[in-house]
């Protein structure tokens, strides 16, 4: 495990947090095309957490910082140990939070990402004329300007139903329902908005606290929004804010661009705490069902049609094996959903 986090007293208005594992190079990019933000936006410091990355991240990432003389700005802050991306951004969210003077606004920022002209700047002058706001998000995209699904819906039993069944006219029915709805060139309010460019308001971890460190990856940056609105803050899109997000580059699991990867076990764990936590464990027993069902009248449909299977290697036998049929599963799921039914209910 990790030692507790450091200090971090900076006095800034705005802290970006940028969480590093084994991604030297991309992080030490991303650190550069900052640099032209700190003349837009008053008092902007940034914390990079080296999540244990094991290579040479920290000697590298440490050397630049010396070298450019970013030393006033930018701090390093090994954590030791790797917890996953929640774990990370709190290892500097913490201190900064809990200093004699925290921040308006904390900015989490993928090391996979290069900000555009001023869109740290867009968010904060955002934030600052929309006080009702607690959590707003960049549009993310590829370096030809291609963009990135960045705006998102809750997953609901509908959801699990597209997501699994892939069919056009169902998709057509359950519009409202889908989780990535068409990228809007509009300021938009949304359900909940990609971690890789993400500002959040100092108020909003006074209300809830930080991330939920038992994900280890995926679906945190998900269930930390529904908790903001169930604590009456809104988030929103600002597409105005563009942010190139290199995607995958940590986990390999989210790039589309490349032959698929097996999903990892922690992304079936994120998926399922989610829903036992937020919805109990009879919902997420029913999502589980719903999308097995779903998926399995599109297997079928794929080899009836001849389409091509992009779909991650083993997905239904992994799927199956980490859903809450499984009985440790369910027994792990009805402990969290009794626990999660008492902070609710104290």
């Amino acid at each position: 495990m990790s030692e507790p986090s450091p200090s971090l007293d900076l006095k800034s208005k705005i802290l970006v947090v940028i969480v590093n594992y084994r991604t030297p190079d991309l992080t030490i990019d991303c650190l550069h095309s900052l640099v032209p933000e700190r003349q837009l936006v008053e008092g902007l410091q940034v914390a990079v957490v080296d999540n244990d990355s094991g290579d040479c991240s920290v000697t590298k990432i440490e050397q630049v910082i010396k070298t450019e003389g970013w030393e006033d700005w930018v701090s390093l802050m090994p954590s030791g140990y790797n917890g996953g991306f929640a774990f990370g951004n709190n290892y500097a969210i913490r201190p900064a939070l809990s200093s004699s003077h925290p921040p308006d606004y904390i900015l989490l920022l993928n090391p996979d990402t290069v900000i555009r002209p001023q869109a740290i700047k867009i968010l904060v002058d955002f934030m600052e004329t929309h006080s009702d706001v607690g959590i707003a998000g960049s549009r993310l995209e590829d370096p030809d300007e291609t963009p990135q699904c960045s705006a998102f819906r809750f997953h609901t039993l509908m959801s699990e139903i597209n997501g699994g069944l892939r069919l056009g006219i169902i998709s057509k029915l359950l519009n409202k329902w889908v989780i990535a709805p068409p990228v809007s060139d509009i300021t938009c309010q949304t359900d909940w908005v990609a971690g890789a460019s993400m500002i959040i308001r100092r108020e909003v971890f006074d209300a809830i606290g930080l991330m939920d460190e038992n994900y280890f990856m995926y679906y945190e940056e998900t269930d930390f929004c529904l908790q903001a609105k169930k604590a009456g803050w809104s988030c929103w899109y600002v597409p105005t804010s563009r942010v190139v997000h290199f995607v995958g580059q940590s986990s390999g699991v989210t790039n589309t661009k490349v032959i698929p990867k097996r999903l990892p076990k922690y992304w079936f764990d994120s998926r399922r705490r989610y829903f036992v936590k937020n919805y109990g464990i009879f919902y997420t027993a029913l999502a589980d069902l719903l999308w097995l069902s779903a998926f399995s009248l599109w297997r079928i449909r794929r080899i009836i049609q001849q389409k091509e299977d992009r779909d991650p290697p083993r997905l239904m036998g992994d799927f199956i094996a980490n859903s809450i049929y499984a009985s440790k599963n369910f027994e792990s799921g009805l402990k969290l959903a009794l626990s999660s039914q008492q902070k609710s209910n104290p």
